[in-house]
């Protein structure tokens, strides 16, 4: 059964599209059956992905509005793994839904049907804290949050984090932190290492080690329509977004591990004289 991961931030330029699709490459290549889910309407990560989100024949907008079975949306993508396309129409359907019931559960409906034939499900969400973002947290496991070290990241994932606990009480009482992810690194900034250690302090082992660096390459990856995995694999980039997904990997591992048995101490007999 896949585990559904939501790629949130509802801050602009931090990277969740860039880290959606080279995590379902990277996740592709090791040989995991990947969906990516494209929530945002710029379609920013079906173009990434290799796919003209000006020629779709289907696309999550028609998906969320029930027209059309999500397994009759998907598209092969060259690099391993399976995209459900995004384009404006998706704005009209966000405007659709507002006033459907249970309007925050259409995603986690409509992808229910498809649990079994992936490994994991990437949600690329809108950069705010919008209806889709909603249905995207509202189905998900696990939610991965990309950040730029910068003062003013460290304002918006407060606002996620209270979304988060919102959603928790009332949709969504399994929904934990998958890691949050350090984007556009540059060693050598002083403010970068200062919210990278103020990170570190709160976040604890929810950090991921991977931390990924400002790389021209990788920069360059979506304009070719491909990840950085298949642009430039030695990169510096690819390098990062392959030991996210071992990261990840790993994790899953732990949590599918049966908890070891709790041995007592040995009883004392007591003779009685």
């Amino acid at each position: 059964m896949a585990r559904i991961i939501a790629i949130a931030n509802q801050k602009g330029g931090v990277g969740k599209t860039t880290t959606s699709v080279n995590l379902a490459a990277a996740l592709a290549d090791t040989g995991k059956r990947v969906l990516l889910v494209d929530l945002d309407a710029q379609g920013n990560a079906t173009m990434g992905s290799g796919i003209d989100k000006r020629d779709l024949h289907a696309s999550t907008c028609d998906v969320l509005l029930e027209e059309l079975l999500a397994e009759d949306a998907l598209m092969e993508t060259a690099e391993g793994f399976d995209l459900l396309p995004s384009n404006t129409d998706l704005t009209a359907a966000e405007v659709e839904l507002m006033d459907v019931d249970g309007r925050e559960q259409r995603l986690k409906r409509v992808l229910e049907p498809l649990l079994p034939r992936y490994d994991f499900i990437l949600i690329d969400c809108p950069p705010s804290l919008s209806l889709l973002t909603l249905n995207a947290l509202t189905v998900s496991d696990s939610v991965l949050v990309p950040m730029q070290c910068e003062y003013y990241a460290l304002e918006g994932i407060s606002s996620l984090l209270e979304t988060i606990d919102a959603l928790k009480a009332r949709l969504n009482p399994t929904l934990e932190i998958e890691g949050v992810l350090r984007t556009m690194y540059d060693v050598r900034n002083n403010l970068t290492n200062a919210v990278s250690a103020e990170l570190d302090q709160h976040f604890g082992d929810k950090m991921f080690r991977t931390v990924v660096p400002r790389n021209i390459r990788l920069a360059e990856a979506p304009s070719h329509g491909q990840s950085i995995i298949g642009y430039d694999r030695a990169s510096r980039g690819a390098v990062a977004y392959l030991g996210l997904a071992g990261e990840i990997l790993r994790r899953q591992r732990e949590r599918e591990q049966p908890a070891a048995p709790v041995l007592k101490a040995p009883v004392a007999l007591v003779q009685e004289g």
